[in-house]
């Protein structure tokens, strides 16, 4: 049945039953024969609703009762790039609740048909939601076994995320809320999983996604990849790559296999700067530790998206940012190394609920700002000092770094507002000034360890502050992170926030592009593409 948000039917599906019955306890269902498909109706004993696990921002995502261990999503695409790819996701979870139903994300596709363990299971939508009844009550501490056929449609829906169409295929940026547009599941970053894709795509194309690849099989007129992650991963996160492109492969530090994958007329011109990532690898390393994954790269993707994307092991980039002449080597470096950075910061440590968005982009926004200083000579006192100038307006505009209001209706990818990029790094040069550099190195190499492939809060990082610097720093954090003013900056209490209108918004350009506090550099359209928007100040001078 068609499952397109917001107009999904409200009667509930169920496939002719077949198979041996399961070795659980029999829940008794009504049922009426469907007369033109023979097809059951259950009547369940209430109806279907979206559910989701209350996050402040989202409250409808994720869903409650399970957690999944992994993914395994195969995908078929046919050629063109404006048709519905044929799809079968299944999903292995953990039942930590008595449940009669299981929610799951999805929208913007149709759904055939739905197994519970191997059994044909009753589905209906609701809101963005996929609710499916099985045959049996799941226990609280059993595994379980969902499949799901269904297409994935990468034609644009009503809200923005999910596919994006390159010019010779497709690409994903699901960020913050939009993987649910492409697969179904459980579509909150605090429950990460192991993913496995199976991209069947016809001769003369490649697919690429998260992880290390596994099998390439082929026939007379396709080839199916193989991708396996070898670290969980967020929804959000997952990435695959359908284009006439070459994958370009090379060596990072300590043996780390990286490949990029480009536009193969473009692989020439592109490959100085695909040649840069290994020293920004090891520049990263110096300051926060080993890289967390098996692998990374470079998707240079041919589409107009305004952000780059720090899609895990695989980070998606606009092809224009390494062609257009305007931009400096500095600055395109920079770029780089935000998402490198978000590899550490949002991938590997992955916030708990969406309003610790903050922790993601602060600091990809510092390190991109300390590679800037060192490498372009961009100042990073100038620019901060800019940053807290405009930090008042930014709070009034979108909220406290931790603390950032509900996306716009109809636009949820507006929580990526300047306050938790420049106003976020505002708080760890805070930090940093209250506890000294020692301190605050410490601090960031223990912050990706200690969390490795977890999620972690706002008031995590608070507590390993503190525990850090041998002192109670909830007094002087919270102020920072929560407060409608910004506090005095420690070392320069000259310092003066003065602008206390709306500064430059989300809301305000396509897919909020935000020029620096200075101005901004030439590009399309007159502003710089960014990561949702985001790019560092080329001025800061």
């Amino acid at each position: 049945m068609p499952l397109t948000s917001p107009h999904l039917p409200a009667h509930t599906h169920r496939p002719p039953a077949t198979g041996p019955a399961r070795a659980r306890r029999r829940r008794t269902a009504s049922a009426l024969l469907a007369s033109a498909v023979g097809v059951c109706l259950v009547a369940a004993s209430a109806p279907a609703e979206p559910l989701g696990i209350g996050d402040p921002l989202f409250p409808h995502l994720g869903n409650p009762g399970y957690d999944v261990q992994a993914y395994d999503i195969a995908l078929t695409y046919a050629g063109a790039n404006d048709r519905p790819l044929d799809a079968v996701t299944t999903i292995d979870a953990h039942v930590t609740a008595d449940l009669d139903r299981i929610n799951l994300d999805f929208a913007h596709g149709t759904v055939r048909s739905v197994e519970v363990d191997g059994e044909p299971a009753a589905f209906t939508g609701a809101g963005e939601d996929l609710v499916i009844t099985p045959d049996d009550d799941l226990d609280r501490g059993e595994s379980v076994r969902v499949t799901v056929r269904h297409t994935s449609d990468p034609r644009p829906g009503e809200r923005e995320g999910g596919w994006v169409r390159t010019a010779d295929g497709l690409a994903m940026a699901n960020q913050a809320d939009a993987a649910h547009l492409v697969f179904p599941g459980n579509d909150h970053p605090s429950d990460k999983a192991m993913f496995t894709f199976r991209v069947t795509v016809p001769d003369g194309y490649t697919a690429v996604a998260n992880g290390l690849p596994t099998a390439v099989d082929r026939t007379r007129t396709t080839t199916t990849w193989t991708y396996r992650t070898r670290n969980p991963m967020a929804t959000e996160l997952a990435q695959v790559s359908i284009g006439r492109s070459t994958v370009l492969h090379r060596t990072g530090p300590h043996d780390l296999p990286l490949r990029d994958v480009v536009p193969t007329e473009q692989r020439t011109a592109l490959e100085p700067w695909l040649a840069k990532t290994p020293a920004q690898i090891a520049w990263m390393e110096e300051r926060v530790g080993r890289y967390p994954f098996a692998t990374y790269g470079l998707l240079l993707a041919e589409a107009s998206t305004g952000f780059a994307l720090e899609t895990q092991t695989l980070s998606l980039f606009e092809r224009d940012l390494f062609t257009d002449p305007a931009l400096p080597a500095w600055y395109v470096e920079s770029i780089m190394v935000h998402e490198l950075a978000h590899q550490w910061f949002g991938d590997s440590v992955t916030p708990r609920t969406w309003s610790d968005l903050w922790l993601n982009e602060g600091h990809a926004t510092w390190y991109e700002a300390l590679y800037a200083e060192e490498r372009g000579g961009r100042s990073l006192e100038a620019r901060m000092r800019a940053a807290y100038e405009s930090s008042d307006g930014w709070r009034a505009a979108g909220g406290p770094p931790a603390a950032p209001e509900p996306p716009d209706p109809g636009r949820k990818i507006s929580i990526f507002r300047p306050g938790v990029y420049g106003g976020a790094a505002l708080v760890l040069y805070a930090l940093r000034q209250e506890i000294g550099r020692a301190a605050f190195d410490r601090l960031e190499r223990e912050w990706v360890s200690r969390h490795r492939d977890g999620n972690a809060s706002t008031a995590d990082f608070v507590a390993l502050a503190s525990e850090v610097a041998g002192r109670d720093l909830t007094g002087f954090l919270h102020p920072w992170l929560y407060d409608a003013e910004t506090p005095p900056m420690p070392g320069h209490p000259d310092w003066r926030s003065a602008d206390t209108t709306p500064g430059p918004d989300t809301r305000e350009l396509p897919h909020g592009h935000l020029p620096g506090p200075h101005g901004h550099l030439p590009g399309p359209h007159g502003h710089l593409p960014g990561p949702h928007g985001h790019r560092p100040d080329p001025g800061g001078e």
